[in-house]
């Protein structure tokens, strides 16, 4: 049993990391167009809209500026990734150790412990992520509106500078907006996820599910989850943005930049991306829980070959 339990465990984080970049890799341009449509303020406008977006970045940066700031999310989304998913399975164990069915109550509370433990990973690559995605927003915003000259850098340059000046709480940036976006994301999306899954066994006898109904429960729960928390997400948005463009305020928190928003552009502006991020995030964790469901991990460590 011990074996086991040990073997299971860089399977859950294989599972995860594989997941994170194969999600990753699909959904990439369209989590850009969400950052910039985010980011642009009202009468400031660049982007209509997402299809918008995607052709003036590819006109004006190429096709590989769809994919500006991947090779961090790449780099730590494995991380990212493998500890939600892990975390949450962890959570649930745990909370279900005195052998009973586990409540929505305890479903939930997992999901939010598995989201407080994300942001370590999750904080710093949002953090860059975000600079590199909207840098292209900054330079065409130069060529309507005249502004000092957008450096651009990398995310190797924007870390060592953050830790040169701010130390590491410099990649820390946005943590508590980071927190209020991801547990009640995770709150939401594992319980949600769990019951949806469950309706896809064959009978109480044969509890397996066929891979198309994890990818479905997958995305379903991913959307009803990142629409739910899309405000959240465009608070973070904006306090992550280093950058600013011409006559765009700075924020001192979340508590300001809540005020700031809801003066200056009303309460829609909360919603900024919302159908970006649902397209991002249901394809990304349909792909998740599907390979975590098969287990691609188990098979790469040979766990279910050598079972008798």
């Amino acid at each position: 049993m011990a074996q086991q339990q040990q073997i299971s465990l860089p399977a859950k984080l294989i599972n995860g990391g594989i997941a994170g970049m194969v999600g990753v890799t699909c959904v990439f341009p369209i989590d850009l167009a969400k950052t910039r449509l985010q980011n642009q303020r009202s009468g400031q406008q660049i982007y209509k809209n997402m299809m918008d977006c995607l052709i003036k970045t590819v006109k004006s940066e190429g096709y590989f500026g769809m994919y500006r700031g991947a090779a961090v999310n790449l780099t730590l989304v494995t991380p990212e990734k493998a500890i939600k998913l892990a975390a949450n399975d962890f959570f649930r164990h745990q909370l279900s150790k005195d052998g009973g069915k586990l409540t929505v109550f305890k479903e939930m509370l997992a999901g939010c412990c598995a989201g407080m433990c994300q942001v370590i990973v999750t904080t710093p690559m949002e953090m860059l992520k975000i600079q590199m995605q909207d840098a292209g927003r900054l330079a065409a915003q130069q060529r309507v509106i005249p502004a000092p000259q957008v450096i651009r850098v990398s995310a190797t340059q924007i870390t060592r500078e953050l830790l040169m000046t701010k130390g590491v709480t410099g990649l820390y940036r946005g943590l508590g907006a980071t927190l209020m976006r991801d547990i009640p994301f995770s709150v939401v999306y594992f319980p949600l996820f769990a019951h949806l899954h469950q309706l896809g066994q064959h009978s109480s006898e044969d509890p397996t599910v066929p891979f198309y109904w994890s990818f479905m429960s997958g995305c379903s729960a991913g959307c009803v989850a990142a629409v739910a928390v899309s405000p959240c997400d465009v608070v973070k948005t904006r306090l992550q943005s280093l950058k600013k463009g011409a006559n765009e305020e700075t924020y001192t928190g979340v508590v300001d930049c809540v005020r700031k928003i809801l003066k200056k552009e009303g309460p829609g502006a909360f919603l900024k991306g919302a159908s970006c991020r649902a397209l991002v995030i249901a394809p990304l964790f349909g792909i998740a829980q599907v390979v975590y469901f098969v287990g691609v991990g188990e098979i790469l460590l040979g766990i279910i070959s050598s079972q008798p």
